[in-house]
């Protein structure tokens, strides 16, 4: 207890100096560093609310107990036992939140995102499910109020995508998807089922978050570069300019393919982000396995090709097979109503990264 008060405390003084700093004239004229401080401001502003709430409920046990030691009255004992009982029991209760609110954020949690599907096993129907997954994800996007981009897509043989791309910006994005990251594996009757066999199939989803500059130095020596015609859909304009681009990382291998802007200079521009996400990725993944070693955690893998999650269409469920839920609303899931599942996988996540804390 006294130990979650010195750290609680310690927050409260930085966020008071975070406080006079932001605004003193020559850190505002400093915009990288106003900027920095400012989200450091907003991020420490809802513990330092909480320190005020857990001291003053930790005053009140204090003041009840010497209550109960020197008050002689019947009715004004029985209040003050009534008092702290309710406190203790809320005193636990705010310590578990606030334990979880002390767990280190990752760096890259507030970072847009580079989202990749990809068609696995299941050759038409792992297209048709790409498409679908991709419906899933932007209604979501939509619900949170996130503004999403298509970077890249190549259309599958009769319906859907052999691989789609998009760029999602918005509000802790990459804290909220990372765990989308793996093998999603359908089990349904495709349309082209005589039949009526159920058929498994499965796609990719990659979570990339989007590299900054200063993230990744990106050397363009070592970047070849290729134009092409643009495939699919997209008019005759997109399928008669060279504008579609194709980047290779040399010392990688890694290859970028944007193909649905109308100019070459903007799919240039998105590749580019794309490359310098998936490099930073890369790096991202080491230290994530070396943090493995030390804790078991849902995202520290980095494991893109362990199944995670199953659709089952017959019987209507989804079930994650990391935290092993099933929830059984799967139309509404494949509407955008994803986010319990994605709660659930936090929590589980918290709990993990607590016991490693201990």
């Amino acid at each position: 207890m006294e130990d979650l008060l010195k750290k609680l405390e310690a927050i409260h003084y930085r966020f008071k100096e975070v406080g006079q700093l932001i605004v003193d004239p020559e850190i505002i004229a400093d915009m990288d560093r106003y900027v920095k401080l400012n989200k450091e401001y907003k991020d420490l502003e809802q513990v330092d609310q909480m320190y005020h709430r857990y001291k003053n409920v930790l005053d009140n046990i204090l003041s009840s107990k010497q209550l109960l030691e020197t008050e002689k009255d019947p009715e004004m004992r029985e209040m003050a036992k009534m008092e702290l009982d309710d406190l203790e029991q809320e005193r636990p209760e705010l310590e578990e939140e606030i334990k979880i609110m002390l767990i280190p954020k990752d760096p890259e949690d507030d970072k847009n995102v580079i989202i990749e599907l990809r068609a696995g096993t299941g050759g038409d129907e792992a297209c048709i499910f790409v498409e679908d997954v991709y419906r899933m994800y932007t209604m979501y996007f939509k619900e949170r109020d996130w503004k999403v981009e298509v970077i890249n897509s190549n259309e599958g043989g009769t319906k859907g995508y052999k691989e789609i791309s998009m760029n999602v910006e918005g509000d802790g994005v990459y804290g909220t998807l990372k765990f989308e990251s793996g093998v999603h594996r359908v089990q349904r009757v495709p349309e082209t089922e005589s039949q009526g066999r159920v058929h498994t199939s499965a796609i990719t989803v990659a979570v990339l978050p989007e590299a900054e500059e200063v993230d990744v130095e990106l050397n363009m020596t070592d970047v070849k570069r290729d134009t092409f015609r643009a495939s699919g859909a997209g008019g005759q304009h997109v399928n008669k300019t060279e504008s579609a681009i194709r980047l290779t990382h040399i010392p990688t291998g890694i290859v970028v393919e944007c193909q649905d802007g109308r100019s070459q200079h903007k799919n240039l521009e998105k590749a580019i982000t794309v490359l310098r996400s998936r490099l930073y990725q890369q790096e991202l993944e080491k230290v994530n396995a070396e943090r493995a070693e030390q804790r078991k955690s849902l995202v520290s893998t980095g494991d893109r090709s362990a199944k995670i999650r199953t659709y089952n269409y017959p019987q209507g469920r989804i079930t994650d097979h990391r935290i092993n839920k099933t929830m059984y609303n799967l139309s509404a899931f494949m509407n955008g109503d994803i986010q319990e599942m994605i709660d659930a996988l936090k929590v589980a996540e918290n709990a993990e990264k607590m016991k490693g804390e201990n």
